[in-house]
C-alpha cells in the first residue's frame, strides 16, 4: 500500500519482529530512502546510521525499543538505497543536517527525538544545536555528537580533500564501480569494519549491494571516502554543544571509537565534550562491546535507550499531539 504526504512514499515490506515499511522522501537530486517501524501516531524518533553503513544498522535495536514510538531510520545521502549527491559535490556534515531537515519537513514532524550512531551521532549533534526547538531527546551511540579538528590541521585537510576529489573525478567509471562476487564484497566490507558480527555484516549488505551484470557493486557513493572539508575546531564544537536544549544520552563502547580511531591529543578534546555533557546534567555511560555494539549486541544498549526514551520523552508527554507524527 502506498500512502502520500508531501511526496513521501511508504511501501510495505517484510517484517522484522514487527511491521516495517519502506520510506522514500524526494530531494532535489533524487530521494532519501529508509525504513519505518511503529504506530502511525507514535512519538517520532529519527535514527541516523554511521559512516559507510545504512539504515539496516538499526534492524536489531529498534524491535527492542518502546513500542509507543514511530521510528524512521534513513539511509543518509550516498549510503544504502538513497540517491548519490550530484557530480562534483562533496559530502559534509552541514549537508547531512540539511537532509535531515528535508526529511522531517516532509514527515511534518515539529518535534522529535534522534538516535545517532558514530557519524550519524555527529549529524544529530549539529542538527540539535542548530534547531534546538525541534529536538526533545538525543541518543549518541559511540559518538560524541561532534568531531573536533585541531585548527592547525584544517588547511591541510581541506587541500587534501580537494585533491582527492580531483583524482576521483579522473577515474574511469569501471574503477569507480568495481564489480565483486557477493563473497568478495562481504570480505571487503568486513576488512573495513572488523567490528561487525557476521549477522550485522549481512544485514548491512542487504541495502549495501546492488546486483549488476557479472556480480554486485556497493550501493554507496565512494565520494563519502573523501576527506570532509567542513571541519570544526574544539571551541566551535563546545559552542554548538551549548546550544542543545534536548536531553542527551551518550553511550560509549569500551572497545569502540575512542580506542580504535582517536589519537591521545584527540582524546583530550573528546573528554572535554563529555565533561560538558555531564556539567549540563546529561548522561554519559560506557558499555562492553565494540563500535557496532548497538547492532551486534542490541540487548546491551536497548535497556539504556528504552529507559531514556520512557523517562525523557514518553512520560513527559503532555498528551497533546504537538510534535507527534502526522502520518
Amino acid at each position: 500500500m502506498i500512502q502520500a504526504l508531501k511526496g513521501v512514499r511508504y511501501l510495505q515490506t517484510r517484517t522484522i519482529s514487527q511491521a516495517v515499511s519502506e520510506l522514500s522522501v524526494p530531494v532535489p537530486w533524487g530521494e532519501i530512502r529508509g525504513r519505518v517501524w511503529g504506530p502511525d501516531h507514535g512519538r517520532p524518533v529519527l535514527c541516523l546510521h554511521g559512516w559507510a553503513d545504512n539504515c539496516g544498522s538499526f534492524n536489531t535495536l529498534i524491535p527492542l525499543l518502546p513500542k509507543e514510538c514511530r521510528y524512521v531510520a534513513v539511509d543518509l545521502a550516498g549510503h544504502g538505497l538513497s540517491s548519490h549527491r550530484p557530480p562534483g559535490v562533496f559530502y559534509a556534515f552541514p549537508y547531512y543536517v540539511m537532509d535531515v531537515r528535508r526529511v522531517v519537513d516532509a514527515l511534518q514532524w515539529s518535534k522529535f527525538s534522534i538516535i545517532g550512531h558514530s557519524m550519524g551521532g555527529n549529524v544529530a549533534g549539529m542538527f540539535s544545536a542548530l534547531f534546538p526547538e525541534m529536538v526533545d531527546a538525543v541518543v549518541l551511540l559511540d559518538s560524541y555528537g561532534f568531531l573536533p579538528t585541531d585548527p592547525k590541521e584544517i588547511p591541510k585537510v581541506m587541500r587534501d580533500g580537494m585533491d582527492e576529489m580531483l583524482q576521483y573525478e579522473k577515474k574511469s567509471e569501471e574503477d569507480k564501480r568495481k564489480v565483486y562476487t557477493h563473497e568478495k564484497a562481504a570480505e571487503r566490507l568486513l576488512a573495513a569494519n572488523p567490528s561487525l558480527s557476521e549477522k550485522s555484516l549481512h544485514i548491512l549488505l542487504e541495502r549495501g549491494l546492488v546486483q549488476v551484470e557479472g556480480g554486485v557493486i556497493f550501493s554507496r557513493d565512494f565520494r563519502i571516502n573523501l576527506k570532509n572539508l567542513v571541519r570544526l575546531s574544539p571551541e566551535q564544537c563546545l559552542e554548538l554543544q551549548s546550544k542543545i536544549q534536548a536531553s542527551v544520552l551518550v553511550i560509549l563502547a569500551e572497545a569502540g571509537f575512542d580506542e580504535i580511531y582517536l589519537q591521545p591529543h584527540q582524546k583530550i578534546v573528546t573528554s572535554a565534550l563529555l565533561q560538558a555533557y555531564r556539567d549540563r546534567n546529561h548522561t554519559v555511560v560506557k558499555v562492553p562491546g565494540n563500535h557496532h555494539v548497538h547492532m551486534n549486541n542490541p540487548e546491551v544498549v536497548a535497556p539504556l535507550v528504552s529507559d531514556f526514551l520512557q523517562t525523557k520523552v514518553l512520560k513527559s508527554d503532555s498528551g497533546t499531539d504537538e510534535g507527534t507524527s502526522k502520518l
